[in-house]
C-alpha cells in the first residue's frame, strides 16, 4: 500500500510539472495555436510533441546534471537568449512574408477548417516539419531549466530516496502532462478553427509573425544590453 502511495505521489507531481512547463503561452504555444489553425489540429499537436521532447530533455539534464546545467547557463545566458531571439526572429520574419495561398475550386467557398488536405504523402511530410521546428525552436531556449528547477523544487521530484524506476515513472508522466495540454489547447483551437477563411487566416498569420516578432527583438535587445553592461558594473564594483 505504501509503495502504491509513493508511485501516486509521483505520477501526481510528475505530470503537474508536464502540464506546468508547456502551459505559459510562449513563442511556441502562439506557433502551435497558428499551426492548429491554419494547417489543422494534428499540425498543432506535432509541434507540441516536439517541444515536449526539448522539454524532456532539459528534465533529464537537469536531473542527471542539475548544477553543471545551472552553471552552463547562468554564465551564459545572456548569449543563450540572443541565440534564441534569433530564431525565433528568422520564423517571425517568414510568417510575416509569407504568400497567401491562391483558393483552389475545392476551398474557394469553404472555410479555412473545410479544407485541409487528405494526401497523406503531404501530412507525413509536414508533420515531420511541425515536430522539429517545435523541438528546435524550444530546444533553442535553455533559459527553461530555471522554470524546471524550480518545479523540481516545488513538487520535490528529485529525491535521494527514489531508485532509477521512480525516476522513469516520473519522466514519463512528465511528457504525459504536456502532451496532455497540447492534446487540450489544440482540440480547442480546432473546434474553432472553422470560422476562420484563408483570407483572414493569412492576416492572422501576420498578426502572430508580428506578436513573435516584438517577442524576439525584446529578448535580442535585453539580451544584448545585459551582456554588455554587465562587464562595465562589475569592473565598477
Amino acid at each position: 500500500l505504501l509503495q502504491i502511495e509513493e508511485y501516486i505521489y509521483i505520477i501526481t507531481r510528475a505530470f503537474a510539472i508536464g502540464l506546468l512547463i508547456s502551459a505559459p503561452m510562449g513563442p511556441i504555444g502562439v506557433l502551435c495555436i497558428q499551426r492548429t489553425l491554419s494547417k489543422g489540429r494534428l499540425a498543432g499537436f506535432y509541434t507540441g510533441i516536439g517541444a515536449a521532447i526539448s522539454d524532456l530533455i532539459y528534465c533529464l539534464l537537469t536531473g542527471l546534471g542539475l548544477s553543471f546545467i545551472t552553471d552552463f547557463v547562468e554564465t551564459n545566458r545572456n548569449i543563450l537568449q540572443v541565440i534564441g531571439s534569433a530564431v525565433l526572429l528568422a520564423y517571425a520574419i517568414f510568417l510575416i512574408k509569407g504568400k497567401k495561398k491562391p483558393n483552389t475550386s475545392d476551398t474557394s467557398e469553404k472555410h479555412l477548417g473545410e479544407s485541409v488536405t487528405d494526401n497523406p504523402t503531404v501530412k507525413q511530410h509536414t508533420h515531420l516539419q511541425d515536430l522539429l521546428t517545435g523541438f528546435f525552436l524550444t530546444f533553442s531556449n535553455p533559459l527553461i531549466v530555471f522554470l524546471i528547477i524550480g518545479l523540481f523544487a516545488r513538487f520535490n521530484f528529485l529525491l535521494p530516496e527514489y531508485q532509477w524506476h521512480h525516476y522513469l515513472l516520473g519522466y514519463i508522466f512528465i511528457v504525459v502532462g504536456a502532451l496532455s495540454w497540447w492534446t487540450l489547447i489544440t482540440r480547442f483551437v480546432d473546434t474553432v478553427r472553422s470560422k476562420f477563411s484563408i483570407d483572414t487566416m493569412h492576416k492572422l498569420n501576420k498578426m502572430i509573425g508580428l506578436i513573435i516578432l516584438i517577442m524576439s527583438m525584446v529578448g535580442i535587445f535585453t539580451g544584448l544590453l545585459d551582456y554588455l553592461t554587465l562587464p562595465q558594473i562589475g569592473a565598477l564594483l
